[in-house]
């Protein structure tokens, strides 16, 4: 088990402000330890819930209803009670972190401001790499400030997660006057903020979706397509491969390119064309997008030819053909 991370002092910034008691009441300094409460006891809010009280904050409530949430909750936030998310929104007098579905977050949020469960001068902020502030609308419209805080991360909900959240980058939407707290936020959990316009948002995270969710997916069809060859553990065979392409990609880009696409072996890739139609056709339309997105990305880095290319990229255009029909 991983240790949890340690508290780090660190003075708030002076134009970071919270909790204005009441409508036009001024705004007071941040305090040092923030009261925050969770909605959304899922993988990705009790982790942080975790790490905002081991930087020294106060999680005084948390709502998740199902029963592997209240399990997150006794094994990261033990004490911390379980309770309706009107009641947490209510209990966060400093900072509500909102965990929920992408797709469940604007109806929440709607439903604690109509609820009247927020309060001036609250931060709101929601922990979902898509939205950016605009989902937040209703919550600034009775006065809550908000903050769009999103961990670029894959969680588990388990303590292994707090080891994991050093250094990582933070997707953060926030309106200039809150932008200190933010950043601030992003410090006490041990991460690096990276300040997304509310336009990017969609964006920012397709990139993240398509680099991580997609690579789940393309990883275990190669594992399936070497069991397909008689592997008996693919993992084996795959991880030193993997592990060296993804280091390669991450440090030299499209130079880190090999394998019979960015040389145009076409024989090569239409006897694995041929062979993935007849022993797994679902996988023969993924292998020829990527093949075709990465000779085109070979030609523009200049590692494939055009003239070398013109065989591969026959192949890839007939057999498109062919899967369309």
């Amino acid at each position: 088990m991983s240790a949890p991370l340690r508290p780090r002092p660190a003075a708030p910034p002076r134009a970071a402000t919270v909790g204005s008691a009441r409508p036009g009441a001024p705004a007071t300094a941040a305090p040092r330890s923030l009261t925050v409460g969770v909605v959304g006891a899922g993988r990705v809010g009790t982790v942080l819930g975790a790490a905002l009280t081991a930087a020294g904050h106060r999680v005084v409530a948390a709502a998740g209803g199902s029963g592997a949430s209240r399990a997150r909750l006794a094994l990261l936030l033990p004490g911390v009670p379980s309770r309706a998310a009107a009641d947490v929104a209510r209990a966060a007098t400093d900072l509500l972190l909102i965990a929920v579905p992408d797709d469940a977050l604007a109806g929440v949020v709607a439903a604690l401001a109509d609820g009247g469960a927020l309060h001036p001068g609250q931060v709101v902020a929601h922990t979902s790499g898509a939205h950016g502030l605009a989902v937040l609308d209703p919550a600034a419209a009775v006065g809550a400030r908000p903050l769009a805080l999103h961990p670029a991360m894959t969680f588990t909900g388990t303590p292994d997660d707090l080891g994991r959240l050093a250094g990582i980058s933070y997707g953060v939407t926030a309106p200039a006057d809150l932008r200190p707290l933010a950043a601030r936020l992003v410090a006490d959990l041990g991460g690096v903020p990276e300040w997304i316009g509310e336009a990017d948002r969609a964006l920012y995270h397709a990139a993240l979706a398509h680099g991580a969710n997609h690579l789940v997916t393309l990883v275990n069809e190669a594992a399936d397509r070497l069991r397909d060859a008689g592997v008996t553990q693919p993992e084996k065979v795959l991880a030193p491969l993997l592990r060296a392409a993804l280091e390669n990609a991450l440090r030299l880009g499209d130079d880190a390119l090999t394998g019979p696409v960015s040389r145009g072996d076409a024989g090569t890739v239409e006897r694995h064309l041929a062979r993935l139609a007849a022993t797994a056709p679902e996988s023969l339309a993924p292998y020829l997008a990527l093949a075709r997105r990465t000779a085109d990305r070979a030609i523009a880095a200049g590692r494939l030819r055009p003239a070398d290319a013109a065989s591969l990229l026959g192949v890839l255009a007939d057999t498109q053909r062919e899967v369309a029909a």
